[in-house]
């Protein structure tokens, strides 16, 4: 049987995400470093590697549905061997799961964590998908970098450096959780900097407009969105903004 392209990258990004899986709860299970640290390292390779990986086996065309698809439907569904019997009767996906758990998330550690991934895909890979569509291939990666890089540092920056607290809400619960202003200011230092990265895609006017609106409205949108659930919104946020400004010349 030949070995496709499709094939290659699903294997590689299977042993990729399992891997980082794996070592983030090993760190927070044996070398106890917060899970709010070990969470987002698993939520930069969720996002971020089956994109990085596609494109690296299907240069042409890691846009295509078909591809995200299969991306997408893969990393959710694998989200599932975190169900309590699944996971006590096969430990190494409990191993994964310490690297998720934070306590103040408890009991609905799982219900954010599944439908937040979700969300997530379905409002990332029809956003993909169209960049694709724009010939925007170029660009396709600015808003997940500004999601994973700085909503990932968001809260290991607020949990070390925070002084000034903020409070937003979550879904299914009435209890609020505190957001930092110093961890909110990461996204809009990583949104000024994966732009500056990007500017040789950009003409003059759509750079100077990507610096002054992308940022400052991934950056809002992080502040206002529901506790664990600020990557679907981020998502949107980040390619509506990205793809409005591409249409200036």
């Amino acid at each position: 049987m030949e070995i496709t392209p499709e094939i290659q990258s699903t294997i590689a990004k299977g042993i990729a995400l399992g891997t980082t899986m794996l070592l983030t709860g090993a760190l927070a299970r044996y070398l106890s470093v917060k899970v709010n640290y070990t969470r987002k390292i698993n939520h930069f390779a969720i996002y971020y590697l089956p994109v990085f990986i596609d494109s690296q086996f299907n240069a042409e065309t890691f846009t295509d549905v078909r591809y995200l698809a299969i991306s997408a439907i893969i990393t959710t569904l694998s989200l599932l061997a975190f169900y309590e019997p699944i996971r006590n009767f096969f430990p190494p996906f409990q191993l994964m799961f310490d690297g998720f758990d934070r306590p103040e998330d408890r009991p609905h550690t799982l219900t954010w964590l599944w439908t937040q991934f979700a969300a997530g895909f379905g409002v990332m890979l029809p956003m993909v998908w169209l960049c694709g569509q724009w010939g925007l291939e170029l660009v396709v990666t600015i808003p997940i970098l500004i999601n994973v890089i700085g909503d990932g540092l968001a809260e290991p920056v607020g949990v070390r450096f925070g002084k000034h607290e903020y409070k937003t809400k979550a879904l299914f619960t009435d209890k609020t959780y505190v957001r930092t202003l110093e961890g909110s200011a990461c996204v809009l230092i990583t949104g000024f900097v994966v732009i500056a990265m990007h500017y040789e895609y950009f003409s003059t006017l759509q750079f100077i407009l990507a610096m002054l609106f992308i940022p400052i409205i991934m950056t809002l949108t992080e502040a206002y969105s529901p506790h664990t659930w600020d990557t679907p919104f981020l998502m949107f946020t980040g390619y509506a903004s990205l793809m409005l400004i591409m249409q200036f010349q």
